[in-house]
């Protein structure tokens, strides 16, 4: 009897990763209707409770909705909307009425970010690292590193990083951020640092962590931006 629902179990999870890969793919559209419970139950060859569960699952995951009188939909994956308040450096740098702009120090694919291969959970020899430094008008503000699994590396490496925005070059190539977890510590500039940003080094910078998650909860993205603290203040609101 154990082994049996053991292996109830992998199926319906084995049928869970098959649906979100059409969900990925583009198989199965945004705001479009998936087939049936009797088509699924039809083509994996399994019972309805599978199939219900492994759609249930993906309903608490935020990636199918229950319509009523309609069917279950495939639900449109909001790019940065769905990370909450987070807004991009040149948003918000805008909404100051300053012009933002990024200088591209290298980008290139790296075997020996230990550290940024293990947050991103992944198992490829090499990662991408794409080094800028963010400015605010003539002012550079921050310099931001962030990190890459080898496949999406090969993807922004096509295209022109100076003014790069990451989410939607990964919007265009059917990419979709469903999360991402930041921590915000307060730091000294290192020598390197300090010249980048053309202030002394030992001077206090804000150090904002970024890990992104796609719509199957694996990382995307490893970002870590190091921010002026006399020209970058953090406001989080929180909403109750």
């Amino acid at each position: 009897m154990h082994h049996q629902s053991n292996k109830q179990i992998a199926l319906y999870l084995q049928i869970k990763e098959t649906l979100i890969q059409r969900i990925q793919e583009k198989t199965w559209l945004p705001n479009k209707l998936i087939p049936t419970e009797q088509e699924l139950m039809k083509e994996f060859e399994v019972s309805r409770t599978t199939i219900r569960q492994a759609i249930s699952m993906m309903v608490q995951d935020g990636l199918l909705e229950r319509q009523q009188g309609r069917g279950t939909i495939v639900k449109s994956q909001q790019l940065v909307g769905s990370l909450g308040r987070l807004k991009g450096f040149a948003e918000e740098v805008l909404e100051r009425g300053l012009t933002p702009y990024s200088q591209l120090i290298r980008a290139e694919f790296s075997t020996d970010l230990y550290h940024e291969k293990a947050m991103l959970q992944t198992h490829d020899n090499s990662i991408l690292v794409i080094e800028r430094i963010r400015f605010a008008d003539n002012l550079p503000i921050a310099f931001e590193r962030s990190c890459w699994p080898k496949s999406i590396g090969e993807k922004l490496m096509k295209e022109e990083l100076n003014q790069a925005n990451f989410y939607q070059i990964l919007e265009q190539n059917g990419i979709a951020l469903r999360k991402a977890n930041e921590k915000i510590s307060a730091m000294n500039a290192t020598m390197h640092e300090a010249d980048l940003l053309g202030i002394r080094a030992g001077e206090a910078l804000i150090e904002m962590t970024r890990l992104s998650y796609g719509i199957d909860d694996k990382p995307i993205e490893y970002t870590r931006t190091k921010f002026r603290s006399d020209q970058y203040h953090y406001n989080v609101e929180l909403t109750r």
